[in-house]
């Protein structure tokens, strides 16, 4: 699965090197003709952001996106307005993902073996049934 933004650089290589036409690239690569003509805007604040980012990461080392904290402490004690989407999107780029840790395993002492019983009608059971 080839994204838009790489189908779209194809385009432009095949565009700049056989001197193929604009439309017939894009019918090709499966593009729009708008995407092929789309120039991204970056901006400053994704800097701003990713250095937020990895300050607080460095602070707060068990800090991560899971729960948002990040976001939330940006959002609610810094007060910038920017995106959760677009936030996530950075945090992700950074690799800033916090290690999944395994969960321990619970180390059970050896289970007593079953009575068995001696004689006949020493053990009973119920089993109960609920019809409606």
């Amino acid at each position: 699965m080839v994204k838009p933004s790489q189908r779209r650089e194809m385009a432009i290589v095949v565009v700049q090197v056989s001197q193929l036409s604009i439309r017939a690239a894009c019918v090709t690569f499966s593009l729009s003709e708008s995407c092929y003509r789309y120039q991204p805007k970056q901006s400053s604040e994704n800097d701003a952001i990713a250095d937020w980012l990895i300050r607080l990461t460095n602070n707060q080392r068990n800090w991560g996106f899971g729960f948002g904290l990040c976001y939330l402490y940006l959002r609610n004690v810094q007060h910038f307005q920017w995106n959760h989407q677009r936030v996530d999107r950075i945090y992700r780029e950074l690799a800033l993902n916090l290690r999944m840790k395994p969960k321990k395993r619970l180390v059970r002492s050896k289970p007593q073996a079953l009575a068995v019983p001696e004689q006949m009608n020493e053990g009973w059971s119920m089993d109960f049934m609920h019809d409606q």
